[in-house]
């Protein structure tokens, strides 16, 4: 039953980060969340969280030295 409402939670939250990616919201959040909740039983899921998780790490330091010149 546990597994069943992650994945239908998991399913909203990547289905909410697709209307978000059209209409202006946080995607990102929403997509993230998605995986999250795939990641406790799928490990490719986990993979990707963990790749999103660096990318957003590196960009976001990419943004504070870009701000930090400024």
């Amino acid at each position: 039953m546990k597994k069943l409402l992650m994945q239908i939670s998991g399913t909203l939250f990547i289905l909410l980060g697709l209307l978000f990616a059209v209409v202006p919201g946080p995607s990102l959040i929403f997509f993230i969340a998605g995986l999250f909740c795939f990641s406790m039983y799928y490990p490719k899921a986990r993979g990707y969280l963990t790749w999103c998780q660096k990318a957003l790490t590196r960009s976001c330091a990419y943004l504070d030295k870009k701000l930090a010149k400024n």
